[in-house]
């Protein structure tokens, strides 16, 4: 039987737009429900417990929208909140996100793998289980990158600061020696380019969003929470920062139509819906 309910999608702002991107590629029938807490962007900063916090908040708005499944398209929620969420709802089917350590230790010829990622994503247990789990033999290179998220939200992708701080950020990684990279926040995917521009040939880049599009492929198919009426998608960009400016930042990313609506926190840690709706069709101009 089709479950045309949406996948809810969750991010501290337009980064999980690069997990949503693929899983349109992938799985072109499924509706998403996508929030974007940039009223409390960027996460990385955070302390652990407070990020729990927004992150359940998010979690509790897209199950009263009806969302079947949640993809928690944020590296930095993920470290800090994914375990928790899934025990506050064991029936709701949760896919996180964690630093493509294992297929970059697989891959590393060097033996020398770097992680860009912001500090709470490197402190959460997430990251220290699969160091553990995937690359003992792997000399691991952390890197956090203050200003990146900020230059993405800023639709700065390749501009002379945002090339300065790549530089920052990977200058040491490549003279350390390290012939893999691991993009370990959904912003950075909109980095690639310059990223590359950087590293050059002989660093290779990984980014971890179409192996999350298949994982939340084989949860549905496993759950059958499958969409399989074969229409066309259809996409709920909600957020709890300017809309206007959400709105030309999601079409200059990934440019899908879909409708746009204004959220705001309440007392006590709910979202509400402050304008629009999924039944208004907002279309990127």
């Amino acid at each position: 039987m089709s479950d045309p309910r949406p996948i809810g999608i969750l991010d501290s702002g337009v980064g999980g737009l690069s997990v949503l991107r693929e899983i349109a590629r992938q799985l072109p029938h499924e509706d998403v429900l996508y929030v974007a807490d940039q009223a409390h962007i960027p996460y990385g900063p955070r302390p652990l417990g407070d990020i729990r916090a927004l992150t359940l908040g998010i979690v509790r708005f897209l199950r009263a929208q009806g969302a079947k499944a949640i993809v928690i398209a944020c590296n930095t929620a993920s470290a800090a909140a994914l375990y928790t969420v899934r025990a506050a709802f064991p029936d709701l089917p949760i896919v996180g996100m964690e630093p493509a350590v294992k297929p970059a230790a697989e891959r590393s010829r060097a033996r020398r793998v770097a992680v860009l990622a912001t500090p709470a994503t490197f402190q959460g247990e997430l990251f220290a289980s699969l160091i553990e789990r995937f690359a003992q033999d792997v000399e691991v290179l952390p890197q956090v990158c203050p200003g990146l998220v900020e230059q993405v939200e800023a639709g700065d992708l390749d501009g002379p600061q945002t090339q300065a701080l790549l530089r920052t950020y990977l200058s040491p990684l490549l003279a350390a020696g390290a012939d893999t990279l691991v993009l370990g926040c959904t912003h950075y995917p909109f980095l690639l380019p310059a990223i590359a521009q950087i590293a050059g040939p002989q660093m290779e880049v990984i980014d971890p969003s179409p192996a999350v599009a298949r994982q939340t492929g084989r949860v549905l198919a496993a759950r059958g929470l499958e969409n399989t009426l074969g229409r066309q998608a259809s996409y709920t960009f909600c957020t709890t920062g300017d809309v206007p400016a959400f709105r030309a930042l999601v079409k200059r990313l990934i440019d899908l139509p879909g409708t746009f609506v204004e959220l705001a926190w309440q007392e006590g840690g709910e979202l509400a819906i402050l304008s629009g709706g999924r039944g208004d069709a907002s279309p990127p101009p």
